[in-house]
């Protein structure tokens, strides 16, 4: 797949899970210099993401379901993804 990674983070979040809602944050900016910074402005990430597919199941999983969605991207092509995981209706 050509493209951004948040591009293709967005992609393959939206065909695994169907959100409701779904934002990719490119944070590489504010850990310029840091460790695992790699110049590509494109090394940390935070996903807001909404999708019936968490109903009922805990933090820890959302965040692996994810993290499968996602196959090598996270931590092998980005250094640091965080990820808030939620259930319509869910606060």
């Amino acid at each position: 797949m050509t493209g951004t990674v948040a591009s293709e983070i967005e992609s393959l979040l939206t065909a695994a899970f169907a959100p409701t809602r779904l934002a990719v944050i490119n944070d590489s900016a504010r850990h310029s210099g840091h460790s695992g910074d790699d110049g590509s402005g494109e090394s940390h990430f935070t996903v807001e993401i909404e999708s019936a597919a968490f109903a009922g199941v805990s933090r820890l999983q959302r965040q692996r379901m994810v993290n499968a969605a996602l196959g090598d991207i996270p931590g092998q092509r980005v250094h640091a993804l965080a990820v808030k995981a939620r259930a319509p209706g869910e606060a």
